[in-house]
């Protein structure tokens, strides 16, 4: 059984690490090992390391996929929580193999909502939304309001990398209201995606230029953080905070941030801490601490060096503070040599607006140093760089409006084709029996009737009230489980091999193990018109006929069906229409309606062949032996009720 998927409960840690120090039985250990970690993921994560470590050697001896999965799926959110994306996604690709191999729908739904997280923090977007929509189709068939909530929530950071803020708030303000609605049955999980939340709310009011709102975000963060133990990534709460506090003007609780974001041991974030050492020295020269903001400016680049020796954006801006601060302690020498350092790493990367900011610095010092000549083309210069960082802010704006409407154009082309799929499945379905077989049913069971076959007659008229009971029942229904399908096919041949047939129609449908006919869905009625045409044109003049329908799982969007029949072949079948009028235009209507609707179903624009007809020949006297019918069916989603 499964320990199902690795969300903490509330538990009470002392007595399981009483408990785990106790336990000498390696199966027992892995018991408490595993709700531990489990717990510690997000409080704890060094302890986490710990106890997953021990875990993994007891697999090596017990190999249990149980835990195993537990093992993946804890180390990739820990190594998602500590920056390192790499092992994350390699952790959770393999949580994903065993549980679409063994796990529930809402456990692969919940580990594709995670996974999208770490593809987020590499910036792969087209795998986030890729898993997201995986997760999505999912929980269409079983809903969760939790992981629902979770799928809104990483929707609103997508909206929020693409610059679509107004989007952003909503998804993230809807996926705030959905999990605290979950009231009293929260968990640390639950928590965890909180924080996510209200830190994107923080950075959509921070680039709308709403501090407060942003600071308030921020701090709820924080207070979250302290209170239910989730240490891993304070140090970045806590910087986000003071970073907002000085936007504010409110010098004294910024430092405050800072130093937090700077003491904390449980983040181990060097990047975060770099920038609180910056902004704190910032702080200091701003009082006019000149050497505590030197020293702080030292441990700052000391750090970002060690992350990347090619992080020239955040050395820029320290060597131009650095510069600034020796002019104002009346050393203009050594200020030119930090703004001229500054100004090449500025220039390394084309950052035009810290370009501006750097020539600016520039033209200041120059004019303080009565050169106004190179004061005034410091200032051209500041200008310059000043209008391409316009210039550059309007393309992002422009390039983030054109992502906007292709997202809003490809939707709309999803619903068009949508509803062009439900007139067509209409139009299939008027066309969908032939009337000969409907007559041929009814003179069958009137025959029973006049020859006072009672028994017969009541059991072959309930049969095909149900088959049309079921056809006009679908007729208002796009999408049906394949279960539905296959049973409305089961009665429809039924009816044909004991009515028109007389039993001289023999018939077998065959389902692939590893398809689950209850939950998949399909376009309604799909197959019952290549049924027919099988019937109608290869087996209709046979006294032994045999028609056989297969389904088989192609991959993870498709079915592939197969219907297959040992009629006389589409040739002679094509002769026998040539001197039968009656027959000559029935290939099937329903058959090239199904055809479009498939087309559109399947979202193809490059006009891909969904349908593939085979003939069948005796391999030495090369005579037909029937047809082979291939199709492709797109697997929908169905509510589940």
């Amino acid at each position: 059984m499964f320990l199902g998927s690795p969300v903490p409960q509330v538990i009470n840690v002392s007595e399981l690490e009483y408990k785990l120090r106790q336990q000498k039985d390696p199966l027992q250990r892995l018991i408490s090992l595993d709700k531990l970690a489990g717990h510690y993921t997000y409080t704890n994560v060094r302890r986490a390391q710990e106890l997953l470590s021990e875990l993994y050697n007891i697999l090596g001896e017990y190999n249990n996929l149980d835990f195993k999965l537990d093992y993946h799926w804890y180390s990739a959110t820990i190594d998602n929580q500590l920056y390192n994306f790499s092992a994350a996604e390699s952790h959770f690709l393999k949580t994903i193999e065993i549980l679409e191999e063994r796990g529930t729908i809402k456990q692969q739904a919940e580990a594709y909502i995670d996974y999208a997280g770490v593809c987020m923090n590499q910036e792969k977007m087209d795998k986030v939304t890729r898993y997201l929509e995986k997760a999505g189709k999912l929980l269409k068939s079983f809903p969760d309001d939790r992981l629902l909530a979770r799928i809104t929530c990483r929707e609103g950071f997508m909206n929020l990398h693409y610059g679509n803020y107004s989007r952003a708030i909503e998804l993230l303000l809807a996926a705030d209201k959905s999990i605290t609605m979950l009231g009293q049955t929260l968990e640390l999980k639950d928590y965890y995606f909180l924080t996510l939340i209200h830190s994107g709310l923080g950075k959509v009011y921070e680039r709308n230029d709403d501090r407060e709102k942003s600071v308030r975000s921020y701090l709820k963060v924080v207070n979250m953080c302290e209170t239910m133990g989730m240490r891993t990534r304070l140090s970045w709460h806590y910087l986000n905070v003071g970073i907002g506090y000085i936007a504010l003007n409110d010098q004294e609780n910024a430092e405050e941030y800072f130093r937090k974001a700077i003491d904390i041991t449980d983040d181990i974030s060097e990047y975060a801490r770099a920038s609180a050492y910056a902004n704190l020295g910032y702080c200091y020269y701003e009082k006019g601490l000149y050497e505590d903001a030197l020293g702080l400016f030292d441990r700052a680049e000391h750090l970002y060096k060690h992350k990347s020796e090619e992080d020239y954006y955040n050395f820029s801006i320290i060597e131009a503070w650095r510069g600034r601060l020796y002019e104002e302690q009346g050393e203009p020498e050594r200020a030119l040599v930090h703004y001229t350092q500054a100004l090449e790493y500025a220039q390394l990367i084309q950052d035009y607006k810290q370009l501006s900011g750097v020539c600016k610095d520039f033209a200041k010092y120059y004019s303080n140093l009565k050169d106004y000549e190179n004061a005034y083309r410091y200032q051209c210069l500041h200008d310059q760089y000043l209008e391409k960082n316009i210039e550059q802010v309007d393309r992002r704006k422009q390039l983030e409006l054109e992502v906007k409407y292709e997202a809003e154009k490809k939707k709309q082309e999803t619903e068009l084709l949508r509803l062009q799929a439900t007139r067509l499945q209409l139009k299939a379905l008027r066309a969908q029996m032939n009337p000969h077989f409907m007559y041929n049913a009814l003179n069958s069971i009137q025959n029973y009737i006049t020859s006072n076959e009672i028994t017969s007659a009541a059991k072959y008229l309930a049969k095909f009230a149900q088959l049309m009971r079921q056809s006009l029942e679908y007729s208002d229904m796009e999408i049906i489980s394949l279960e539905k399908e296959i049973e409305f096919l089961e009665d429809y041949l039924f009816i044909n091999e004991k009515l028109r047939f007389e039993d001289r129609l023999k018939y077998e449908i065959i389902i692939d193990e590893e398809i689950e006919e209850d939950i998949l869905g399909v376009p309604t009625m799909i197959v019952q018109p290549y049924v027919e045409n099988a019937i109608e044109h290869g087996l209709r003049t046979k006294r032994d006929g045999l028609i056989r329908v297969l389904f088989f799982l192609y991959d993870e969007d498709t079915i592939l069906c197969v219907v297959e029949d040992n009629g006389i072949g589409r040739e002679k079948a094509r002769q026998l229409r040539m001197q039968d009028p009656q027959y000559n235009n029935h290939r099937s209507r329903g058959t090239n309606i199904t055809e479009k609707r498939l087309e559109i179903l399947h979202n193809s624009k490059d006009k891909d062949t969904f349908v593939h007809t085979i003939d069948l020949k005796d391999e030495q006297t090369g005579e037909a032996k029937g047809t082979r019918v291939e199709i492709m069916i797109p697997i929908m989603e169905i509510q589940i009720k």
